[in-house]
Formats: structure tokens, C-alpha cells, sequence
């Protein structure tokens, strides 16, 4: 999968747990708005894949959730952040 494609389903997943996503905006200092505007960015979307290998209980679940594996997860964070 896309790297991009994969960080804006694991933002999907995020945004789907209402305490998730207010960790998620808390944490990167993100509001709804900018968040919005910046889904073409590569390092908005690489933001949400930080998130996720950030609190591995998460990155399982994201995994598990999106059928790929955490590994995939940490390849496109690392792909949309060189």
C-alpha cells in the first residue's frame, strides 16, 4: 500500500476513538482545521504513523484494524519522513 494511502487510514482509525483522536491533536498540537487542510502533507500524515509508533499498544491495534503489519506502519512513517 501507498505510504500516504496507509497514513490517512491509520488517521481514520485514530479519529475513529473520540480519546484517541483528542491524544492524537493534543499531542501534535493539531487542531480539526489544520488538520483538515494538510492531508495532502506528507508530514501531517506522517504525524498520525508517529503517533501510532509512539504507544505500541495503538500501533497493534491500528495494525490489526487496517489488516497490515506494524511494520508496514513504521516503513511508511519512514517513507513520508525521507
Amino acid at each position: 500500500m501507498h505510504p500516504q494511502t496507509l497514513a490517512l487510514a491509520a488517521l481514520g482509525w485514530i479519529l475513529e476513538g473520540e480519546d484517541r483522536a483528542a491524544r492524537y491533536l493534543d499531542m501534535t498540537g493539531l487542531d480539526p482545521d489544520t488538520l483538515r487542510a494538510g492531508l495532502g502533507d506528507p508530514m501531517i500524515l506522517a504525524s498520525a504513523l508517529e503517533f501510532l509508533t509512539n504507544h505500541e499498544p495503538d500501533l497493534i491495534r491500528a495494525a490489526e484494524a487496517l489488516a497490515v503489519t506494524p511494520e508496514e506502519l513504521v516503513a511508511a512513517k519512514d517513507a513520508l519522513t525521507s
